[in-house]
């Protein structure tokens, strides 16, 4: 199993590689899903519409904040971590904000794309809207949307990627 890991949950990585022996990344990712070479990222701070949201990216990152939340008890890391996501998600509430953030996400793949020919996919799900761009040499962007937010998930294989949505009653294929 391999994780990236996002905006809630980036310093996990000894934790998810120790106690679960899951492969975790932190940021980012170059992966081959399907037969495909793949760029994968959560995608927070890779776009921020605004310079308090690229700020707090920058804080949240840096070395010494990571190392100060390490010698948290947990109670008081995730009450200080909802202080500032309720605070955040406020800001984010307004539509026209949100469809920024997915045009800048979608062009910001476009541009990766167009830099890296190695690559056939990029992966990134911040923004939580789900979408498949297809260039017309077959390499995409997908955006697989939020499993919390309409059971949404992505397939990807060696022809391509499909979008997807779980069913209560119904498990997703193996």
């Amino acid at each position: 199993i391999t994780f990236v890991g996002g905006n809630h949950d980036r310093w996990g990585g000894s934790f998810f590689r120790h106690d679960l022996s899951i492969d975790f990344f932190s940021g980012e990712a170059n992966l081959d899903l399907g037969g495909r070479r793949a760029f994968v990222a959560h995608g927070d701070g890779l776009t921020e519409q605004h310079w308090t949201g690229a700020l707090m990216h920058r804080v949240t990152r840096h070395p010494i904040t990571i190392a100060v939340f390490r010698f948290l008890h947990p109670t008081i890391g995730f009450w200080i971590a909802d202080l500032f996501s309720r605070h955040l998600a406020d800001s984010t509430k307004d539509r026209a904000v949100l469809d920024r953030a997915s045009a800048a996400q979608r062009r910001w793949a476009a541009d990766l794309l167009t830099r890296r020919p190695d690559l056939s996919l990029v992966i990134m799900a911040h923004t939580h809207r789900p979408v498949i761009d297809t260039l017309p040499d077959g390499r995409a962007y997908l955006n697989p949307g939020a499993f919390l937010d309409g059971g949404r998930y992505a397939v990807v294989t060696a022809n391509g990627a499909e979008l997807k949505q779980f069913t209560a009653g119904r498990l997703p294929p193996s």
